[in-house]
């Protein structure tokens, strides 16, 4: 596997799993970077992703709005949701700033997961400066709302604003699960 959140620790308990030391997601991406997870790795940072959402509240029923590339996060969120009977609400990427503020009302999500850029055509696009936007104009028109943590898987290691108390790194909320 190569991914510059390579989790190590997980592996010994992941491969004991029947079939987990099996190649179950390959992800080819960005210029030269490949991922390749194991059904036992995608079931333990699932596990883990799980954990991170019921520790920010995700239950039964409540809704994780996902604005993820097509990226191996992604379908670990999903897991994660299907673990704990939570809805995945998709926030599709290619949305303007207040079309995403609309969705992100509508969604009332719990969570929401978001990524630093994305690369696609060609280009590293901006994926979380879009969303604090929406965050912004969603919470001008209801105040009273109070704002869901952001989880942020970093792809493209790019610079992004940051609000502390809402905003926290995927890998390093993983890592402590």
């Amino acid at each position: 596997m190569t991914s510059e959140h390579a989790d190590g620790p997980s592996e010994p308990r992941a491969s004991r799993r029947p079939g987990g030391s099996r190649a179950a997601l390959t992800w080819s991406g960005e210029p030269g970077r490949l991922e390749e997870l194991t059904h036992g790795m995608l079931l333990d940072r699932a596990e883990r992703a799980a954990t991170v959402l019921r520790r920010l509240g995700v239950g039964a029923g409540d809704r994780v709005a996902v604005h993820l590339p097509l990226i191996p996060e992604s379908v670990i969120v999903t897991l994660a949701c299907g673990q704990l009977d939570a809805v995945r609400a998709t926030l599709p990427v290619q949305l303007t700033a207040p079309q995403l503020a609309a969705r992100v009302r509508e969604s009332g999500a719990r969570v929401l997961v978001t990524a630093d850029a994305a690369f696609w055509d060609g280009a590293v696009r901006p994926v979380k400066p879009v969303l604090d936007r929406a965050l912004h104009h969603a919470t001008r028109r209801d105040a009273t709302e109070p704002i869901a943590p952001v989880l942020v898987v970093s792809r493209c290691a790019r610079p992004v604003g940051w609000t502390p108390g809402r905003d926290r790194w995927w890998h390093e909320e993983l890592e402590r699960a």
